[in-house]
C-alpha cells in the first residue's frame, strides 16, 4: 500500500494511550459557560438575557457578520448572566453566556431525520450548516459556512477528510472513525455534494489500524471516495502539507487550499455537517480527549460545550496533586492554561494534564547554526533565520525576506532544537508586532 507523506516534519512520542477507549458520554454538569468567541471571526451576537429560560438545541448568539458563528443552549435552563470569564484560547477573560442547568435537557426542537435530507441543494446544505454555528473542529475553528462557499472562480474538484490527527496524545477522531466511520462518510457526502466536487479523500494516519479497518469496511457504498493512508509523522495533519501528500499541489505563499482546488475538512467536522444536514441538530458538543499522565480517567468524552475543564477532571476520577501543566489541544500546538476555570469549545479537540516528568522546561542557549530546524521545517522556511530577525526588532523584513507570516506554528523547529530556543514563541512575538504596525 502506498503511504503519502510530505517534505520536513518529525517524530515526537505520540503517546496514543486513549485509542482504544471508546467514546464515553459526559453528564451536564450544573454550570455551563459560553464564550461569545469560540471561532476565527467576529463574535457572535447575544440573543438572550439574565433570567431568560433556554432549551436545549436554543439559538442564544448569532452570527455577527459572515465571518461568526452562532451558538446555542448547550441543554435546558435559565440564563444566570453574561460575564466575563476565562477564555482557553485568548488567555483572559472574555464575555461568556452562563446557563445553569434545570436537569431536565429538554430540546428546544429535538433532532429528527429530515426527508431526503441526500439530495438537499448546496444552498440548503450550507444554511444547515451556518445555522448549526458549525466550524472547524480541528482547532482552528474557522466557520465552516464560509470554506463551504468559496468563490465562483476558484471551483473545488477535491475535498479531503482529515482523519490523520498528527498530534501526540489526541485520539478523539480515531474514536469517531472507528465508531461512526458511516456518518463522517454520510457528512463528506454532503459536502462534496455542496462544491460539485469529483473526488474525496479520507486521510488517516498509518498508526490507527483500526479506523482504517473501519473506514475500508463502508466506503465502498460511497462513489467518488478513495481511503488515502498516511505515513505517520508530524505535522502530517496540516492542511497545506495534507495537500501536498495527497495531490502533489502546492497552496501558494499567502494563499489557501481552495487556490489550489482543494478543501479539507477535519472528521469531526464532518460528522457534525451529517448531523446538521441529516437531522437538524446543532452544534452542543463534541468529542474531546483527555490524557495525560497527571489524569485519573483519560479517555475520550463526548462533552457539551461550556463544560468548565474543572467539571471534566472531577467526572472522571480526578487528577493527580503533582500537576503541573494544563493544555487546551495538543502538546504540540496546544495552549498551556493558567486555570481549569475555563470551559471546553467547539475547538477544544483536547484536555492534557502533565507532571513534571512530562511538562519539562528548558534553558535557552544561543543558537549554534546546525540547521536541525531547516531540515524538519514542513513549510521549507528558515526558523533560524526568523527567530534572528525577531530579535532583531527587524519584522517587516522577517515577513519579506523568510516568510514569517507563512510559519503553521507547528513546534517541530522547537522540538528538535538543541539549544532549546522557543522559537513558536518569538514567531508568535513577530506576528503580533507585524499586526500591531499594521
Amino acid at each position: 500500500m502506498v503511504k503519502y507523506t510530505f517534505r520536513g516534519g518529525i517524530h515526537p512520542p505520540y503517546n496514543k494511550w486513549t485509542t482504544s477507549k471508546p467514546i464515553v458520554r459526559l453528564e451536564v454538569p450544573q454550570t455551563l459557560y459560553l464564550p461569545l468567541i469560540q471561532h476565527t471571526g467576529k463574535p457572535a451576537k447575544p440573543l438572550v438575557k439574565r433570567g431568560d429560560e433556554v432549551k436545549k438545541g436554543q439559538k442564544i448568539a448569532e452570527a455577527d457578520g459572515y465571518i461568526s458563528a452562532a451558538i446555542h443552549a448547550p441543554t435546558s435552563g435559565k440564563v444566570k448572566t453574561i460575564i466575563e470569564h476565562p477564555h482557553p484560547v485568548l488567555l483572559t477573560s472574555y464575555p461568556a453566556i452562563v446557563i445553569e442547568a434545570d436537569g431536565k435537557d429538554e430540546w428546544f426542537e429535538e433532532p429528527k431525520e429530515r426527508p431526503n435530507w441526500q439530495e438537499s441543494s448546496p444552498e440548503e446544505i450550507v444554511n444547515a450548516v451556518r445555522e448549526a454555528g458549525i466550524v472547524g473542529l480541528g482547532g482552528a475553528a474557522f466557520p465552516t459556512h464560509v470554506k463551504l462557499s468559496p468563490p465562483k472562480e476558484k471551483p473545488i474538484d477535491t475535498v479531503i477528510i482529515n482523519g490523520a490527527e498528527c498530534e501526540p496524545f489526541l485520539t478523539a477522531d480515531d474514536r469517531i472513525l472507528q465508531e461512526r466511520p458511516t456518518d463522517v462518510l454520510w457528512g463528506a457526502f454532503l459536502i462534496k455534494r455542496a462544491l460539485n466536487a469529483s473526488k474525496v479523500y479520507i486521510a488517516i494516519e498509518d498508526n490507527k489500524p483500526e479506523a482504517i479497518k473501519k473506514v475500508s469496511e463502508v466506503l465502498k457504498d460511497f462513489e467518488g471516495f478513495e481511503l488515502k493512508v498516511v505515513k505517520t509523522k508530524y505535522p502530517e495533519g496540516a492542511e497545506k502539507q495534507l495537500i501536498k501528500a495527497l495531490t502533489g499541489r502546492e497552496v501558494p505563499r499567502g494563499g489557501l487550499p481552495m487556490d489550489v482546488g482543494c478543501l479539507v475538512q477535519n472528521v469531526q467536522t464532518s460528522l457534525a455537517i451529517y448531523e446538521a444536514v441529516g437531522f437538524g441538530k446543532p452544534l452542543i458538543e463534541r468529542v474531546t480527549t483527555l490524557s495525560g499522565d497527571g489524569v485519573k480517567g483519560s479517555g475520550n468524552y463526548l462533552i457539551r460545550i461550556g463544560t468548565r475543564f474543572q467539571d471534566v477532571v472531577d467526572m472522571t476520577g480526578g487528577m493527580t496533586e503533582d500537576v503541573v501543566k494544563v493544555i487546551n489541544g495538543g502538546p504540540m500546538m496546544g495552549i498551556a492554561q493558567y486555570t481549569l476555570e475555563v470551559p471546553v469549545i467547539k475547538g477544544t479537540s483536547g484536555i492534557l494534564l502533565f507532571t513534571k516528568k512530562y511538562a519539562k522546561t528548558f534553558v535557552e542557549y544561543n543558537c549554534i547554526r546546525c540547521s536541525k530546524c531547516v531540515d524538519v521545517c514542513p513549510m521549507g522556511l528558515l526558523p533560524l533565520m526568523l527567530v534572528d530577525y525577531i530579535k532583531a526588532k527587524r519584522f517587516v523584513e522577517a515577513k519579506e525576506k523568510y516568510g514569517l507570516l507563512d510559519c503553521i506554528e507547528c513546534g517541530s523547529c522547537a522540538f528538535v532544537c538543541p539549544s532549546r530556543i522557543n522559537h513558536v514563541q518569538w514567531i508568535k512575538y513577530g506576528k503580533q508586532e507585524l499586526r500591531r504596525l499594521g
